[in-house]
C-alpha cells in the first residue's frame, strides 16, 4: 500500500483517496479521554476517526450534521469538536443518555459546536424533528445495525471466556432495527433515509458505513441492500469508499480483530473454509439531488483522516464497528 496512506496530507491539496486510514490507533485509544467511560458498553460503536473524516471531508464549520441512529453520539462528538452543529436521534434511552454525557464532556473539553439528542424511532424522523430543519442538514453520518447481538466485550473466567455488552437491550423491546431480518432492516433503513432526504439541503451528503456478514455460512450483502434503500429513498449514489479497520504499517495492513472474529476465522480455516479477518467497512456515499451549497466535487478521497485519527476515533478487540 502506498506510503502516503499512513501520513497526514499537506493542506496544499489533499490526495483524493478512496481508502480512509481510520484505524491507525485502536478504538479504545481513539476514545480515551474524549468519551465518557460508559461509552464502551454500546455493542456497536463507530470508530470516531470514521465520523471525523466524514465531517471534515463533507462539511464546513457551522454546518449541521445529523445521525439518525446516533448510539453513544460518536458522530455528534466529532462534529462539535470540528466546529459543526449536530443533532442525533436514538431509539434507546440508555444510549441517548450516554450520548448526552459525551456531548457535555466534549463541551467541557472546549468543543465549540452545538448538539442535541432526541429519543425516538428514526423511521419516523420527520415527526420527531422540527419542520424548520427541512433542507438545513449538510451531512448525515450513520450506520445500520448488523443484528440483535454483536461481538461485544469479553471477560476470561474459570469456565472460559464470557461475553458481555453484546446486545442493544435485554431483548424485551423489539422496536430496534437490530431485531429485524434483512428485509425488515432495509425497509426500515429506507424509511430513515427518506426522512434524511427531506432534512438534507440540496446537494447535501449522506455517509453510511456497512459491511457484509455471514449467516449460516452464507454472505449477507448489506452494502448492496443499503445502496438500493438509498436509491428508493430518492438519494443518488456518488461514491463508494473504504474505511480501514486495520492499521497501515510499513505498507502492510495490521488487522485489529475482535476475539470472536479471530475465533470464527480460525474455526473456518480449520474446517477448510478460507475466511479472512475483516479489515475494512464499506463507506457508501449519497447526495440529495440539487446544487450543493459548497463544492460539487466528490470528496470521498480527501486524505484527512490521517490527521484526525490521532485526536480521536469504532473498532477494538470485541468491537465490530457499526452504529454510534
Amino acid at each position: 500500500m502506498p506510503a502516503h496512506l499512513d501520513r497526514h496530507r499537506s493542506e496544499a491539496g489533499p490526495e483524493r483517496l478512496s481508502v480512509w486510514t481510520t484505524a491507525q490507533r485502536t478504538g479504545p485509544v481513539q476514545r480515551r479521554g474524549r468519551y465518557v467511560p460508559d461509552s464502551v458498553k454500546h455493542p456497536a460503536r463507530m470508530l470516531p476517526a470514521i465520523a471525523a473524516h466524514a465531517v471534515h471531508a463533507y462539511t464546513r464549520p457551522g454546518d449541521l450534521v445529523l445521525d439518525p441512529m446516533c448510539g453513544i453520539g460518536t458522530t455528534l462528538v466529532e462534529a462539535v469538536h470540528a466546529g459543526r452543529d449536530a443533532i442525533g436521534v436514538e431509539y434507546e434511552s440508555r444510549w441517548s443518555d450516554i450520548a448526552d454525557a459525551n456531548i457535555t464532556h466534549a463541551h467541557d473539553q472546549g468543543a465549540t459546536g452545538r448538539a442535541s439528542v432526541v429519543r425516538g424511532d428514526a423511521t419516523r424522523l420527520r415527526s420527531l424533528l422540527p419542520a424548520a430543519l427541512a433542507g438545513q442538514v449538510a451531512l448525515v453520518v450513520t450506520s445500520p445495525p448488523y443484528g440483535p447481538t454483536v461481538h461485544g466485550l469479553v471477560r476470561p473466567g474459570a469456565d472460559g471466556v464470557a461475553k458481555f455488552d453484546n446486545a442493544y437491550n435485554d431483548g424485551t423491546d423489539k422496536g430496534n432495527l437490530a431485531y429485524r431480518d434483512l428485509t425488515g432492516l432495509t425497509d426500515g433503513f429506507e424509511q430513515i433515509l427518506s426522512g434524511c432526504a427531506v432534512l438534507l439541503r440540496p446537494g447535501g451528503t449522506v455517509v453510511v458505513t456497512a459491511r457484509p456478514w455471514r449467516k449460516n455460512g452464507q454472505l449477507v450483502d448489506l452494502p448492496s441492500a443499503v445502496i438500493a434503500a438509498g436509491v428508493r429513498a430518492g438519494l443518488v449514489p456518488t461514491e463508494r469508499c473504504v474505511a480501514l479497520l486495520a492499521a497501515v504499517r510499513d505498507g502492510h495492513l495490521v488487522a485489529r480483530p475482535s476475539f470472536f472474529q479471530l475465533q470464527a476465522v480460525r474455526k473456518a480455516r480449520t474446517a477448510g473454509t478460507p475466511l479472512h479477518l475483516i479489515a475494512h467497512e464499506d463507506v457508501l456515499i449519497f447526495r440529495r439531488p440539487g446544487t450543493p451549497a459548497s463544492s460539487g466535487e466528490p470528496t470521498c478521497s480527501q486524505g484527512e483522516s490521517g490527521g484526525h485519527q490521532g485526536r480521536s476515533s469504532r473498532d477494538a478487540a470485541g468491537d465490530p464497528g457499526e452504529g454510534g
